[in-house]
């Protein structure tokens, strides 16, 4: 069982930033992708950003150009990266790390890491 562990949300003013951290009991290379969701109140978890193997990253419209993903160079940490610039009240979500298991394409989910902007 993959373990997933989110951490770095808050709360920032409008326009600000914050960088979310995901650590994998497993190495992030492993992985077929790995991706961030969101969950806004009163809607569906939506998809942020998704980087399968081998592959460019993809990103959700209302995030391009300020939400970047990226993982740990150094393999050994297992961790992948959310940061998350110019930050709108709009973003306000609980946050998720997913990864995609190889071998059978199975998703696994971290807790959330909630994320405040205020206006």
């Amino acid at each position: 069982q993959v373990q997933l562990v989110e951490s770095g949300g808050g709360a920032v003013q409008a326009g600000g930033s914050l960088r979310l951290s995901c650590r994998a009991s497993a190495r992030v290379l492993s992985f077929a992708a790995t991706a961030w969701y969101r969950q806004r109140p009163g809607n569906e978890r939506e998809l942020v950003a998704k980087m399968w193997r081998a592959r460019p990253i993809i990103y959700a419209d209302s995030v391009k150009g300020r939400f970047s993903m990226s993982r740990d160079m150094d393999n050994a940490k297992n961790t992948i990266y959310l940061d998350m610039n110019n930050l709108k009240p709009e973003d306000t979500a609980l946050y998720y790390c997913n990864a995609v298991a190889l071998e059978t394409m199975r998703d696994n989910w971290g807790q959330g890491t909630q994320v405040t902007v205020h206006s």
